[in-house]
């Protein structure tokens, strides 16, 4: 995640000039500066019942992704004086802001969610007064780089921090202010990237004597290994569907700046070209893991977040005009994805079995080994690694090659965004349960499993120093990956897991100084390399217990089985002819 540190004389076009934007781009019909002045409507009192009873959760959970939730009225937390309101049930918490008297509780919260929120609120970027995002760590011991820069997967945890607080404005500013920089011409030497690209992070230049603010954007000329986001477009739709489940807001979604930056995005992932697989073909870098770490090709990360993306847009584009044309495309996609993913991404003991078993140089329609894996290919460890229950979904499948690695967002996001069926997402959690010390650890969460060591982290990651075994995105352990966790255990039922991992974090996330990540194969030391002080760690924790105290603030990110995606029966390729 770190790149140069950007600058006026080295991002050329992507200058905004001292006015605001870069390269002047235009408004398509909008005055941005008058919508972000705009108030949120006012935010309705909601009362829910707080219970961490298992059996009633799939009640609470139905109704938080199903229906929209209405904005509560929370204290902005500034101090322990607020602490109270953020552990209380939502009809209590409503209640003490219109005057109710102040009840009395039976527990404490924990210290750390006072620290978290006064850690976060120092994050926050301005942009003409207005916040419009957090910067990626406040580190005061280490070189910035870019990570006083506002990056767009590395908001998406404060934005639902926010959210779940009850303060959308910050979330619609930087929804508004990273839709503007996407209309920007983004060219890399001589090569102009596509339209709807979304950038990978962006600086607020504040010039105290002209009293005027500058907005830079990086779309990946910056980056180390000079790669573009795939992901930041994804995770821009994905806030957007979030940001409208919890205001209600379906204005702003209804702009059409808003709708074409969607269908921009959309263009560039549905455009038809020569692969013969649904999945979304991806360069090393791309995304969360942005260092070469060998996923190449079809990594479940963004096959994942292809999907939420896809099916976030469905719900929010307009079926009229070229929304109406996107709406029949995303159709044919999601089904053709989710078939793809389920059957040939799952990895369990009888699958492993069938892999272990294939004959290889199998030709036509019949062929069961439809990627010729040579099963000398699978590696020791998964034989010793899978057990007998659980599952997941593997890092990679590619003609002749399946990365049997496990990537944790991937296999989160796949249960949240119902990518996974309900018999994977619960083989997903059992594969938890089953492997707790691989993958949660001391430190919850590991980002892929296992690392890479040797020969094969030469060979793969470049000789990479940053990425030597069981560090930073070779087999790190990474907080952030706390609110996914937490969110897909909620979804799945099965919330103890995710208040066994919060125990863990609380035990040193805070005292360690928030760091980015922990470097060890139980995750018990802070890496060599972290930042300190790192937002998306502040705000994981964060969401992770606001989502555990109030599970329908699970429908904020999490989606409903689409019952018409039904596995199709498949008896010989499409291209057969009799």
């Amino acid at each position: 995640m770190e790149t140069a540190t950007t600058t006026a004389e080295g991002l050329g076009q992507n200058l905004v000039d001292p006015g605001g934007y870069c390269n002047a781009a235009t408004d398509h019909g909008i005055d941005f500066a008058k919508m972000l002045e705009v108030k949120p409507r006012p935010m309705q009192p909601i009362h829910t019942n707080r219970s961490f009873d298992e059996r009633a959760l799939s009640e609470l959970i139905s109704s938080g992704l199903s229906s929209p939730r209405p904005l509560r009225q929370l204290e902005t937390v500034k101090s322990s004086e607020c602490l109270e309101g953020l552990l209380l049930s939502p009809s209590i918490r409503s209640g003490s802001l219109v005057g109710t008297p102040n009840m009395h509780h039976s527990f404490e919260p924990h210290p750390m969610i006072s620290d978290g929120w006064d850690a976060l609120r120092r994050t926050l970027v301005y942009f003409r007064s207005k916040p419009v995002g957090t910067i990626a760590a406040m580190d005061p011991s280490e070189d910035s780089l870019n990570y006083n820069q506002v990056f767009v997967r590395d908001f998406v945890p404060s934005a639902l921090a926010f959210l779940m607080n009850g303060e959308p404005e910050i979330v619609k500013n930087f929804l508004l202010k990273t839709l503007r920089l996407q209309s920007i011409e983004k060219r890399i030497d001589c090569f102009t990237l596509g339209e709807g690209v979304m950038p990978a992070s962006f600086k607020v230049l504040h010039d105290p004597i002209r009293k005027t603010d500058t907005m830079i954007a990086d779309f990946g000329e910056s980056a180390i290994g000079r790669v573009a986001p795939v992901d930041s477009g994804f995770w821009w739709i994905i806030l957007l569907r979030a940001y409208v489940k919890s205001t209600g807001d379906h204005n702003l979604a209804d702009m059409p700046d808003c709708q074409r930056g969607i269908t921009l995005i959309l263009t560039l992932c549905l455009s038809d070209g020569f692969d013969t697989f649904p999945t979304l073909l991806c360069a090393d870098g791309c995304c969360m893991v942005d260092r070469r770490m060998g996923i190449y090709g079809y990594p479940i990360e963004i096959q994942s977040l292809f999907f939420m993306a896809l099916r976030s847009a469905k719900i929010l584009l307009k079926p009229e005009g070229e929304g109406k044309e996107f709406l029949g495309r995303i159709d044919k996609r999601l089904h053709a994805l989710s078939f793809h993913i389920r059957e040939y991404f799952w990895l369990d003991h009888a699958q492993l079995n069938n892999i272990y078993r294939y004959k290889t140089e199998e030709y036509s329609h019949t062929a069961v080994n439809k990627f010729n894996v040579i099963p000398d290919s699978i590696p020791d460890w998964v034989f010793d690694f899978l057990p007998m229950k659980g599952g997941y979904f593997i890092g990679n499948v590619s003609p002749a090659l399946m990365d049997f690695r496990w990537f944790a967002i991937g296999n989160c996001m796949a249960i949240l965004s119902s990518l996974a069926t309900p018999d994977q997402a619960t083989a997903i959690m059992d594969l938890f349960e089953e492997r707790w010390p691989e993958l949660i650890g001391d430190m919850p969460l590991k980002v892929t499993y296992p690392a890479l060591e040797g020969h094969d982290w030469r060979i793969v990651t470049g000789c990479d120093p940053k990425n030597t075994r069981w560090s930073y995105h070779n087999g790190g352990s990474w907080p952030v990956l706390l609110w996914m966790l937490t969110a897909a255990c909620i979804k799945v039922g099965r919330p103890q897991i995710a208040r066994r991992a919060i125990e863990q974090v609380e035990q040193r996330l805070s005292k360690d100084g928030w760091p980015e990540y922990y470097d060890g194969k139980l995750g018990r030391y802070v890496g060599k390399q972290a930042r300190k002080f790192q937002t998306w760690s502040i705000a994981g924790y964060l969401v992770a217990k606001m989502m555990l105290e109030d599970p329908s603030h699970l429908g904020m990110i999490g989606l409903e089985e689409d019952k018409k995606m039904k596995k199709p029966c498949l008896t010989r390729s499409a291209s057969w002819t009799a």
